[in-house]
């Protein structure tokens, strides 16, 4: 009984099965290599999967529901005409689909797949890709990061010329940017960054934000039908710009024609800030990993959104070199998706190939640190297992009891990359008690341990008494939805707390948050400590102590600017 490998895609899934002559793509009932990922319920209770219900958006907007990928591990539900589904549970249906596909090309039945997913995925979008394959009736057992996947299907584990590659993946609804290296039959998964909300589909967005001013249309005027019609006109402008200089976007709203002549350059210049968005990662990766842009042996191009010439010119310039092609960039993944299934089936045809792969986020937990002023402040997060430590992997951090006749501790167990606890996910909790005594004396030491399938367990002991308490996390830490994270960005920043109010405090506190998500190790802690000083300045209106903090975090923002951005 074969495993296939899938590709759980935004915007189109596909399959692929290992031959002798390597890997192939498995068509669906269309002949297709892509099956839309987007789902619809007709009036009768069908499920509609795939071309169809892609039709069906169009003319059934409020029963059909498409880009639920972004939502997977979250609590975000979707209403198709009287049933609501998660998005684990739709994502099963196009999962289901792919599976009918493969039994029906292959004559065989189908009981495992490897499925891949976004590098940048966290946890519970893990475990939600999983029971979404389970929920369709597959064994789930490998999953793999889909530029590692786009990796093997290139064959660059081969090549005795590509030691450092970069992986680009932008497909419909994500962005991730992987750093690997190859020894030997080993690759390496160095370092790791993305950004979840960011893909083709909002380019797609750009051209009907455009066309809506041009013509003065108000996206609260338009039913769900009317947004579906322009979001396709869009989407067939964005392609037309992908192989011409110019497009027409044609569209009649009440009685009227519309139309809007679009230029590449002038697209280009109205998706600059999603551009910036693409680059921030591409950084980061490359900072986590310990590597120059110059470094980067060969640039590997993943998911259809590749294809668009903006996005070649902009990855071009950047690195100053072309980035490898040969492939289809919507079909590597689950190529190298069904590489992966040949391993797992253990065939001789394979070369045997070592993958290491890292954690994607920081796991850390909450603290109070002392200040200058000898007090506490609470709620500042310290990490445990840092980005793009390579897993498996376990750590073990010491703390102390805060207070005197303290009896119990709560460790926080938490996601993220913000020095603020309050900013990261919230995994879960575990307490445990500990001897009444003075402040600081009871010390409680803290294990995470998190496992190649993205389990993380936790352990915590007292060390006098002995007591132990251990947790696998399985709470579901992704029920943020996108709309609460937009609201909660601009609670942040809307704070308004005396005196950071002075511009020139401001701005060094928000770059301060920005160097700190954006730094590992000592340069974190070092940023961390200096920060916490500032503050602590701040809060006593201290003017000399704040004139001399910020001088000193204006020059570790520049040793960290130089440690970032160095080519």
């Amino acid at each position: 009984m074969p495993i296939i490998g899938i590709d759980l895609g935004t915007t189109n899934s596909l399959a692929a099965h290992f031959t002798s002559e390597g890997p192939k793509i498995i068509p669906n009932s269309f002949g297709d290599a892509l099956t839309p990922s987007v789902v619809s319920v007709g009036e009768d209770g069908m499920i509609y999967v795939g071309k169809i219900a892609k039709e069906r958006l169009l003319t059934c907007p409020e029963h059909t529901a498409s880009v639920f990928k972004r939502s997977m591990g979250s609590e975000k539900t979707f209403t198709l005409g009287n049933r609501t589904f998660s998005p684990e549970e739709l994502s099963s249906f196009v999962i289901k689909k792919l599976k009918e596909d493969a039994e029906n090309f292959l004559g065989e039945q189908i009981s495992e797949a490897v499925v891949s997913t976004p590098a940048y995925f966290n946890d519970a979008q893990r475990k939600a890709t999983k029971a979404a394959g389970e929920l369709a009736g597959l064994r789930v057992e490998r999953i793999i990061s889909e530029p590692t996947a786009a990796a093997i299907a290139f064959g660059l584990h081969t090549s005795n010329d590509i030691a450092k590659c970069l992986v680009f993946d932008l497909g419909g609804g994500t962005f991730d940017v992987s750093i690997l290296e190859f020894s030997d039959n080993i690759m390496e998964v160095r370092a790791v960054a993305g950004d979840n909300y960011l893909g083709g589909e909002d380019f797609t967005e750009i051209l009907m934000q455009m066309f809506m001013r041009t013509h003065g249309i108000s996206p609260e005027t338009m039913t769900p039908r009317a947004f579906a019609e322009l979001n396709k006109v869009a989407e067939d402008a964005k392609l037309e710009l992908s192989s011409r200089k110019n497009a027409v976007m044609s569209w009649t709203f009440g009685e009227e024609a519309r139309v809007l002549d679009i230029s590449a350059d002038e697209f280009e210049v109205h998706c600059k800030n999603l551009l910036a968005r693409l680059k921030a990662p591409i950084i980061r990766a490359v900072s986590d990993a310990g590597v120059r842009l110059a470094d980067v042996d060969s640039i590997v191009f993943v998911g259809g959104a590749t294809k668009m010439p903006i996005v070649q010119n902009f990855v071009s310039r950047l690195f100053k070199r072309f980035p490898v092609f040969g492939i289809n960039p919507d079909e590597a993944v689950a190529l190298g998706a069904a590489v992966q299934a040949a391993m797992k089936e253990r065939r001789e045809d394979i070369r045997e190939l070592i993958l290491t792969d890292v954690c994607p986020f920081t796991l850390g937990t909450a603290v109070s640190v002392r200040q200058d002023n000898g007090f506490f402040r609470s709620g500042v997060f310290q990490p445990i297992i840092e980005r793009n430590t390579v897993i498996p992997a376990s750590r073990s951090e010491r703390f102390y009891t805060l207070y005197a006749n303290q009896t119990s501790v709560k460790i926080e167990i938490l996601q993220g990359e913000s020095r603020r606890t309050k900013d990261n996910v919230l995994l879960g909790e575990l307490d445990i008690s500990v001897p009444a005594g003075p402040a600081g004396q009871e010390s409680i030491d803290v294990r995470y341990t998190y496992d190649v399938n993205g389990i993380l367990e936790v352990e915590v002991n007292v060390e006098s008494t002995g007591e132990s308490r251990r947790a696998i996390i399985e709470k579901n830490p992704g029920s943020t939805t996108p709309e609460q994270i937009e609201q909660r960005m601009k609670e942040l920043h809307s704070l308004k707390l005396h005196p950071r109010e002075k511009d020139r405090n401001r701005y060094l506190l928000e770059k301060g948050e920005r160097y700190y998500r954006m730094t590992t190790g000592s340069l974190r802690q070092r940023i961390a400590d200096e920060m916490n000083s500032f503050e602590s300045a701040l809060d006593s209106q201290n003017p000399k102590g704040i004139e001399d903090g910020a001088e000193r975090l204006r020059r570790l923002f520049e040793d960290a600017e130089d440690s970032l951005y160095e080519d």
